[in-house]
């Protein structure tokens, strides 16, 4: 009895939050007439739909499709009319599935609130994974946490059973480890509130992170648009072994790519080579594709994909997929606009860092090259887990090893701690034994939670400014990104070589070809890593941490209390004036890579996540001013005196100037919060001008009601001066395609003018005109 709860559990996560009235036996048989609503989305329906859609858009162009075509056109709104040029043409879509963690999903909510709707249109969940801080260990940090973020967590419970969203409650795990376990599927299209959501590319599904603003686009039954992505093909031959791991693939395409080498692509893994890698090792593959600027990136559908859905109580789905196969694995003759070959097996363990996910390293030269570098040899942590690496396989080969030190008199000579990716991922490394081993060598198992990863580590080893290397088994390594030590030198690289590490103690040991000693004086070597793919019994899924909505939410009150410091309900943002924008000043041109979390800090500001007024307070604070190599010190040309980036920003908009922010390649890599727009709107920003922007953010300030522009020639980033006064015209004839221009006034009195390119579609400049995008939806609905 208890294994059929647990597999009507899986159908009801799986197919939509209330699938719950189906019958097991009807829920994904592909014949069967299932009444529909809004919470029923059937499988079988999804699936006759992608085959449908997908049969039409290959006639109509002719050729074979890949992979993520197939999935990507086959959500088209309107597959017969839609153009379809790959990186020109936005496609008009229709998701699955929204998810939202908990830091992004305040804003996300509190914009659903203000659309007025009554209830989402499609099936939503929140997770609460960002605001658990580690501190003492895994129980003690979740009970501090429910006190202190009660006030949020309530306001989320709320919002989500008024308006038809499930609730995983604190403690329940990281986002993209439950939607791996329970809502990804093959071929399903999903979008989610963080970067790291095409970690779903690992179960065969275009996985998709986006800002809160076009999570309430599709919540708010809105075809969502995408610019029509290329396609970059990695072909993988040969098979993984010994001590290379899946995250030893993306490390590579990562240093062959760069952080910004993906950008508007869905990188679409192929070739024999792809039945070597798990399910889970494949998701860390995808997980990390956010590091190389990717739309998404995703695996065809296979036996491994297969097995894990079995495991996790979606057989089901995985017999309609076999059904559906077709629709779930690239075109023979398919091409790419890209294509990289990888051999698995000459590939070695891979390092990469620090202070960026894209500067490689094989494990066996980082120690010298750290030498040279006057890096620190010394490891004082190694950290591992999160949403990239935290499955049953990881665990079981970082105890693998941890086994070997302990069996020779070992412990790990730097600090060491364990984050489980969800509650079934710890129960049942608990039952297996995995944890106690992990801790007998000297770790500490935190929550199941992003903690460090994201900067929520309240770290006591170091001061802030000292020097010192860590290795982690995270995604990102951005300056000061862990534990908000700007001098702390953060590496990552795969869960094996960090435990290997952390035993050692120094960046200089390859774990192929040097030796420790044992507690008796004895050397030995580290054999490579061992671990299953899954548990040989069921996964113990722990304790029950899903909320789900109740059937009509109407009479929930959500409470948001005026005087908090926590929540601010929104007030909607100025329409344009419907004249160009004059005499704009700039508010400081940055230098050098300048990431989300550079333009909004994440650690101990994500409490105020769900205040805009109190988070704006962090806007740019870690970006390089360009005038003197400073952080968070810009001139007030109203004063003439230095002060930090928001104070003068708030100073500016006091005094009716609106602002500029210029900025170098690659502007807002990194996270999609939706915050690093919503700051720079709300303090009186008009436009942001770059060499370049990362996907993610470029949107994210469009919805926002900001200009994303883009110098036509990069050189003339050097033209601007802080004290210009800039102007941007030919705004009432602002059309797709047609660059506008910027009249720079300098102090001196001198002026350039130079041309800005721009990526807006007509919906896009509607939303400029509206003043955001959730305006223009506001007008829609009259």
């Amino acid at each position: 009895m208890a294994s059929y709860c647990m597999t009507v559990t899986r159908l009801r996560l799986a197919l939509g939050d209330g699938a719950r009235r189906l019958h097991v036996s009807a829920a994904f048989s592909a014949k069967a007439k299932v009444s529909m609503s809004r919470f029923e989305p059937d499988s079988s329906v999804n699936y006759q739909n992608l085959h449908s859609n997908v049969n039409i858009v290959r006639r109509r162009l002719d050729r074979p499709l890949t992979l993520s075509e197939k999935i990507v056109y086959g959500h088209l709104d309107d597959p017969h009319g839609q153009e379809i040029v790959r990186g020109r043409t936005y496609l008009r879509l229709r998701p699955d599935r929204v998810a939202m963690q908990d830091a992004t999903a305040q804003m996300a909510m509190l914009q659903f609130i203000s659309s007025g709707l009554p209830r989402v249109a499609v099936p939503s969940t929140i997770h609460c994974d960002h605001l658990i801080e580690a501190q003492a260990g895994g129980a003690q940090d979740l009970r501090k946490a429910k006190e202190v973020n009660h006030e949020v967590y309530n306001f989320l419970a709320t919002a989500g059973a008024k308006y038809g969203v499930g609730f995983w409650k604190p403690g329940s795990g990281i986002i993209h480890q439950i939607i791996l376990e329970n809502y990804a599927y093959p071929g399903v299209m999903l979008i989610g509130t963080d970067s790291h959501t095409p970690n779903g590319g690992g179960v065969g599904g275009i996985c998709i992170g986006v800002g809160g603003a076009d999570a309430v686009d599709v919540m708010a039954g809105i075809p969502w648009e995408l610019k029509c992505p290329k396609v970059i093909g990695v072909k993988l031959t040969g098979s993984l072994s010994g001590w290379t791991s899946p995250k030893d693939v993306i490390l590579k395409v990562a240093g062959i790519l760069t952080v910004k080498g993906g950008t508007g692509a869905i990188v679409e893994y192929h070739g024999p080579g792809v039945d070597s890698i798990s399910c889970t090792g494949m998701a860390t593959i995808c997980n990390m594709g956010a590091e190389i600027g990717a739309t998404t990136s995703v695996f065809p559908y296979n036996h491994r994909m297969k097995t894990y859905l079995e495991k996790t109580g979606r057989g089901e789905i995985a017999a309609l997929a076999d059904e559906y196969k077709d629709c779930l694995v690239p075109d023979a003759g398919c091409e790419y606009d890209q294509l990289i070959e990888l051999n698995l097996s000459e590939l070695k363990p891979h390092i990469n860092g620090p202070f960026t996910p894209d500067l490689a390293h094989p494990v066996s030269e980082v120690g010298s090259v750290a030498e040279k570098s006057g890096w620190p040899l010394e490891v004082k942590v190694g950290l591992i887990g999160s949403c990239t690496n935290s499955s049953y396989e990881d665990m079981g080969r970082a105890a693998s090893l941890a086994k070997q030190a302990l069996d020779h008199g070992l412990k790990c000579k730097a600090q060491f701690t364990v984050t489980p990716g969800s509650e079934q991922i710890r129960a049942t490394i608990e039952r297996d034994g995995y944890a106690q081993i992990l801790r007998e060598a000297g770790g500490v198992v935190l929550a199941n939670a992003c903690g460090p990863c994201i900067g929520q580590w309240d770290r006591k080893d170091v001061k802030k400014g000292e020097k010192n290397t860590i290795v982690t088994s995270f995604n990102r390594n951005f300056t000061a990104r862990n534990d908000a030590n700007p001098a702390t030198h953060a590496f990552v690289t795969s869960p094996e070589i960090v435990t290997a590490l952390a035993i050692a103690g120094t960046l200089k040991f390859d774990p192929e070809r040097d030796y420790l000693t044992g507690a008796n004086g004895e050397k030995f070597k580290l054999q490579p890593p061992t671990g299953d793919e899954l548990p040989l019994r069921d996964f113990d899924p722990g304790q029950d941490t899903y909320q789900h909505p109740p059937e009509d939410g109407t009479s929930v009150r959500v409470d948001v209390n005026p005087a908090s410091n926590r929540l601010q309900l929104l007030e909607p943002f100025d329409k344009w004036s419907g004249k160009d924008l004059e005499n704009l000043s700039v508010l400081i041109k940055v230098k050098g890579k300048c990431t989300t979390d550079h333009i909004s800090a994440a650690g101990p500001w994500l409490k105020f996540r769900g205040h805009l007024d109190n988070i704006s307070n962090n806007l740019l604070i870690g970006a390089v001013n360009s005038e003197n190599d400073a952080v968070n010190k810009v001139r007030n040309y109203l004063t003439g005196e230095y002060g930090g980036v928001p104070d003068v920003a708030r100073h500016y908009k006091a005094n009716g100037v609106h602002w500029v922010v210029v900025g170098d390649e690659n502007y807002g890599e990194g996270s999609s919060r939706e915050h690093a727009a919503l700051e720079p709107r709300h303090l009186g920003g008009r436009a942001i001008i770059v060499k370049s922007f990362a996907r993610i953010h470029e949107t994210n300030l469009k919805k926002q009601g900001l200009l994303p522009l883009t110098f036509a020639d990069p050189r003339d980033y050097d033209k601007i001066r802080p004290d210009d006064k800039i102007s941007i015209v030919g705004l009432k004839s602002f059309a797709p395609g047609k660059p506008l221009k910027a009249v720079v006034k300098h102090g001196d009195g001198s002026e350039d003018t130079i041309e800005l390119n721009h990526t807006f579609n007509e919906t896009q400049i509607e939303w400029f005109q509206a003043g955001s995008a959730l305006n223009r939806m506001k007008e829609l609905q009259h």
